[in-house]
C-alpha cells in the first residue's frame, strides 16, 4: 500500500504515548535519525491471495481448503478442518486500523511500509496460511505447506535480503517434513515454521510430540541444513476455545500465546539438544515475559523430580534454550526486565507484527521507548536487530556493530 500514515483516532492514540527516552541514547528506533538501530523484525505476516491453494492443489483436494462458508440464512463462517465454525463478523475497519488490514500486499510496498517503522529486514509468517495446520490429516498439511512455500519464494524470494519468509512444514508427516526442509533449504529460505504440536488438536498422551526420539530423523536433516525453526502462535491446536463474554481476550492469552511454551519445553527437557546440539529453535509471537519464569520452572522440575526424570540432561533445561533457543516479543516490558538478570539478552528479538493490529507498526519507536529504557546500549542492539541477524542470517551492514 506505501500511503501516508493517518493521524490515529481515538481508539489509536495511545500508541503515541511516548517518554522520549531515546534522547539520551546512542541510537535512535526513529527511521529518520542518522544514527538509528539496525532493526529486524522477527515477525511480520504476509497477505496472501484467497485462491492460493486452489491454483496449487489439485481439484480433489479443493472442498477441504479452509475458507468460508454461507448458512441457509445468509451468516458467513469460517471453515476449516480442524477448527470449530467461527461466525464471520463484518467490521468496518477504518484510520490507522483500515490501513494496517490492507497493508503488505505487494513486496516494495511493503519494504517502504516498513521503513517507515525504521525495520530493516523482516521475517515472514503466515495469515491466511496460520490454518495449514488446523488439520488431523498431516499429508494434507504437508501439501498446503508446500503450495504456501512455492507462492512464498515466487513472491518474496527475489526480495530475500529484505523479506523472508519461514518455510512452513508439517512434521507429523516425518518423510514428507524432510523432504520439504531439503527442498527449502536448497532454495534459500532463511527458516523453517513448525505448528506447536506436530499433531492437531487438543493435548492427548497418545499423540506424537517434539520430545519422543521418533523426530530424531528430522531434526538431524535440519540440523544438517542449519536453518533455525520457528514456532508460531495460533498453531497446533485451536486458539478459539474459549466462547461469549471476554472470548477474544482470554483466547489470545491463554488458547494462543501460551501454549507455544509447549514446543519449547519439549526441546529443553528431553534430551533432544543432547542428541542435536547444533538445533536452533524459538517460539514467535508470544512474547518474553514467560521465558524466564518457565525455564525457572523447567529447572525446578529437573532437579526436585529427578527420581522421576529420563532421560538424565548434560546440562540444565534453561541452558538449553539460553545456548539454542529465542523468543520474539512486539510490546513486552515484564520480558526486558527480567532479560540481563536471567541472561536472556541474546536470546529475546524484537517484532513489530506487521500488519496485525496486535504489533506496533507504525509506531514502533514510541513502543521501544516505552519499554526499553530500563536496557542499555548493547542490550537494546542485540534485542532489536543483531540477534535476529546472527539467528536468521542477514547481513549487517557496516557501523552498525559499533556503539
Amino acid at each position: 500500500m506505501s500511503e501516508s500514515i493517518p493521524t490515529p483516532d481515538e481508539r489509536n492514540v495511545w500508541r503515541l504515548q511516548t517518554n522520549n527516552a531515546s534522547d539520551a541514547w546512542e541510537r535512535s528506533p526513529y527511521p529518520d535519525a542518522p544514527n538509528k538501530y539496525f532493526m529486524v523484525s522477527a515477525d511480520g505476516h504476509v497477505q496472501e491471495p484467497k485462491d492460493l491453494w486452489k491454483k496449487r492443489m489439485p481439484e480433489e483436494f479443493w472442498p477441504r481448503l479452509p475458507g468460508v462458508e454461507v448458512d441457509d440464512k445468509g451468516t458467513q463462517f469460517q471453515k476449516t478442518e480442524g477448527f470449530r465454525p467461527l461466525r464471520i463478523r463484518n467490521i468496518k475497519f477504518e484510520g490507522e486500523d483500515a490501513l494496517r488490514n490492507a497493508s503488505g500486499r505487494d513486496p516494495q510496498a511493503r519494504i517502504d511500509d516498513l521503513a517507515k517503522d525504521g525495520v530493516d529486514a523482516e521475517i515472514l509468517f503466515p495469515n491466511l496460511g496460520l490454518t495449514i495446520w488446523a488439520t488431523p490429516d498431516p499429508e494434507f498439511s504437508q501439501m498446503m505447506c508446500r503450495a504456501w512455500n512455492e507462492w512464498a519464494w515466487e513472491e518474496f524470494g527475489p526480495y530475500n535480503d529484505r523479506l523472508s519468509p519461514m518455510a512452513c512444514i508439517a512434521p507429523g508427516d516425518i518423510e514428507g517434513a524432510i523432504a520439504e526442509v531439503q527442498r527449502c533449504a536448497k532454495l534459500g529460505f532463511r527458516g523453517l515454521s513448525l505448528p506447536c504440536k506436530p499433531k492437531w488438536g487438543p493435548p492427548n498422551h497418545e499423540d506424537l510430540n517434539y520430545n519422543l526420539p521418533e523426530f530424531d530423523p528430522l531434526w538431524a536433516v535440519i540440523q544438517d541444513v542449519n536453518l533455525p525453526m520457528t514456532f508460531h502462535v495460533s498453531t497446533g491446536r485451536d486458539p478459539r476455545t474459549s466462547r461469549g463474554n471476554g472470548g477474544a481476550v482470554i483466547n489470545y492469552a491463554v488458547h494462543s500465546l501460551a501454549p507455544t511454551m509447549e514446543p519449547i519445553a519439549n526441546l529443553c527437557a528431553s534430551g533432544v539438544l543432547d542428541r542435536f546440539p547444533g538445533l536452533r529453535f524459538g517460539a514467535i509471537e508470544a512474547g518474553i515475559g514467560w521465558v524466564a519464569w518457565s525455564l525457572q520452572a523447567l529447572d525446578e522440575a529437573y532437579k526436585k523430580h529427578h527420581m522421576w526424570v529420563r532421560p538424565q540432561l548434560k546440562m540444565l533445561p534453561s541452558e538449553y534454550f539460553q545456548q539454542n533457543g529465542f523468543a520474539s516479543f512486539q510490546e513486552d516490558k515484564v520480558g526486558l526486565d527480567l532479560a540481563r538478570e536471567h541472561g536472556l539478552v541474546d536470546n529475546f528479538l524484537w517484532a513489530n507484527d506487521f500488519p496485525h493490529h496486535e504489533g506496533t507498526w507504525p509506531h514502533s519507536a514510541q513502543a521501544i521507548e516505552r519499554t526499553m529504557a530500563g536496557l542499555n546500549e548493547y542490550e537494546r542492539r542485540q534485542i532489536l536487530g543483531l540477534n535476529s541477524a546472527r539467528v536468521f542470517g542477514f547481513e549487517v551492514p557496516e557501523g552498525y556493530l559499533q556503539g
